[in-house]
This record gives C-alpha cells, sequence and structure tokens, in this order.
C-alpha cells in the first residue's frame, strides 16, 4: 500500500514504469539482474522500495549506474528507522538517493524531477505541480485570514 502513492504520482505525470517484487535477501540473483539490465532496458531511474534492513536499494546501486532512489518502509520495527538508517548510510562509490520512511509521493516527485533534465515536458509539468501547490497554500492563508478577521 506504501508504494500506491508513488504509482498515481508517476500515472498522474504519464511517466513509464514497471513493478518487481525482489529482495537483496531472498532473491538476490534476480535484484542483480533487474539492475545489470535496467539501462539496457531503457529505464533511467530506479526507485527501490524497502523495510526492516531494507538492503535492496544498495544493492540495486551496486548493479548500476542509474539513479537509485531508496524508499524506506515503516515496518514493525523501530517505526521504519532502521529502514531510513540502511538505505542513507551508504559507502562512498555508490549513492542512494533516500526520501522519507513512507514517502513514496516524494519518490516519484523525485524520479520525475531527475527525468525532467532530459525530458523538458515532465520538468514542465513538474513546474506547474510546484505552482498548484503554492496556489493551495495561499487559498489556505486566505482562508485562515478570513476566519481570524471574524473572530476579532
Amino acid at each position: 500500500p506504501v508504494v500506491e502513492g508513488c504509482l498515481k504520482i508517476l500515472k498522474e505525470f504519464e511517466v513509464n514504469f514497471t513493478v518487481n517484487v525482489c529482495s537483496a535477501h531472498r532473491t538476490p540473483d534476480k535484484a542483480a539482474e533487474l539492475a545489470k539490465n535496467a539501462e539496457r532496458d531503457g529505464y533511467d531511474v530506479i526507485i527501490a522500495a524497502a523495510g526492516k534492513a531494507a538492503h535492496l536499494p544498495g544493492v540495486i546501486a551496486a548493479y548500476t549506474v542509474l539513479p537509485v532512489i531508496g524508499l524506506p518502509i515503516k515496518s514493525s520495527t523501530m517505526d521504519g528507522l532502521d529502514s531510513l538508517l540502511s538505505i542513507v548510510q551508504m559507502p562512498s562509490g555508490i549513492p542512494v538517493a533516500t526520501v522519507a520512511i513512507n514517502g513514496s509521493d516524494n519518490a516519484a516527485l523525485l524520479a520525475i524531477q531527475i527525468l525532467g533534465g532530459a525530458y523538458p515536458y515532465l520538468r514542465a509539468k513538474i513546474h506547474d505541480h510546484k505552482s498548484k501547490m503554492a496556489q493551495q497554500v495561499e487559498v489556505k492563508d486566505q482562508q485562515l485570514q478570513e476566519k481570524l478577521r471574524g473572530a476579532l
């Protein structure tokens, strides 16, 4: 369920994607193959979600030169802090961009921003998205100001 927000945003921005389930520990060969073949298969960025020990993003990053975004998933252990620390503490030379625990929306948006470097239409969509967010904040501020004026 956590990753569904990511998928929704990718669809909204009309970004093509695939979804695979693999594990750095239970299916390490599959994880390595997906990572090794990602560039050849036409991928530009990879989002890897993982919980608990959360080694999947790092394993993927070890096998590809593509940008990897680690999405730490909250598990029953340590409220996801274990996942976050596993993903963010990568050795030199194997970078993994990391978003917040259960931060699937930001994982999608970061991927789209990375893609925006090569695809100007995505960059334009990100500009529009940020403008809409700013407008929403302004509307909330106006509503609050009106409410406060009425209360005084």
